[in-house]
């Protein structure tokens, strides 16, 4: 008995193996504050919301991501897309395991000042928007983004003279039949865009001029055109602004929703305290309304780019 209590390195409870186990709690302790770093950058664990997060804001603010370092980002926060980003970027997509979930439209400059609503620009808009549908159909990837256009005649003069909106409308939808017809051949949904005029602080903020401000103007025109093909992008951001009661209306456009994108009020900065909007019962609205697209996170960062993505789409992540 004596002789087997002392040979304590064949024992269950050796001398190794007490020396093992505090081996580990050791490490464990050590690299603790690792594993939870780790753990952070797992931002998405539901998955019931797609997030996305929207290229440009990232590379034009803040530390000015190159798209490498955008998928980076988004693979490791767990978000399945990185958006409006042109096919010349869609190699890096696909290495990393994301997607596209909006294409741009592939206009040249501003691509929502020349749009559906002024017949002077049908062609070229049409044009180049089936270009990115065909694109889009070919990698697999499921949407692509489109604009009313501003309303002056000539959409960089204020001078040119103004489209009504009620002509704004019918060549709209003119316009869009025509696209439409190419989109339901491709298996791509064209997502029509409602953006804010009232702030005119900065380019990208808000976009004095743009006629599709209205939200039931810009819902009326996708109905009209009566394709489930042509759908709606609610970007919270610019309702807001405009509109304001984004829940309901989520409700009254549930049958024409494309897309979604976010960001806060005012200012177009993170989804944090300091702005009006309360993200996560929007999102669970859309989950209610059995939404299936995806959101895209759409702020102009102002701090640590990474930081802000990853509180906002844990904020969204419901």
């Amino acid at each position: 008995m004596h002789e087997h209590t002392d040979n304590l390195d064949e024992s269950p409870l050796s001398r190794r193996h007490l020396l093992q186990s505090a081996v580990a709690v050791g490490a464990a302790t050590l690299l603790g504050p690792f594993t939870i770093q780790a753990e952070e950058k797992k931002a998405v664990t539901q998955g019931r919301i797609k997030q996305s997060i929207v290229h440009w804001c990232f590379n034009t603010a803040g530390e000015k991501w190159d798209i490498e370092t955008t998928c980076q980002v988004a693979k490791e926060l767990g978000c399945p897309s990185v958006e409006v980003v042109g096919p010349e970027h869609w190699d890096v997509l696909k290495k990393h395991g994301l997607i596209c979930a909006l294409a741009p439209n592939g206009m040249p400059g501003a691509p929502f000042m020349k749009g559906f609503n002024n017949p002077r620009y049908h062609a070229e808009v049409i044009a180049s928007t089936s270009q990115m549908i065909d694109a889009c159909a070919a990698a697999g990837f499921p949407a692509v983004i489109a604009f009313t256009g501003y309303k002056w005649r000539d959409a960089g003069d204020p001078k040119s003279g103004e489209i009504s909106r009620e002509e704004g409308v019918d060549n709209c939808v003119k316009g869009f039949k025509q696209l439409v017809a190419h989109a339901e051949k491709k298996g791509v949904t064209v997502c029509l865009e409602h953006l804010n005029t009232r702030d005119d602080t900065h380019p990208m903020k808000g976009h004095p001029g743009y006629q599709g401000d209205d939200l039931d103007e810009v819902a009326k025109i996708i109905r009209r055109v009566g394709s489930p093909r042509l759908k709606l992008l609610f970007d919270i951001y610019h309702v807001q602004i405009m509109h304001g009661d984004v829940i309901r209306r989520l409700e009254h456009c549930k049958d024409i929703l494309g897309h979604v994108h976010t960001a806060g009020n005012p200012g177009r900065g993170e989804l944090d305290d300091n702005q009006e909007i309360h993200y996560p019962p929007i999102m669970r609205k859309l989950l209610a309304l059995n939404y299936t697209g995806y959101v895209g996170q759409e702020f102009i960062p102002t701090r640590n780019p990474r930081q802000g993505l990853r509180e906002a789409v844990r904020l969204c992540d419901v």
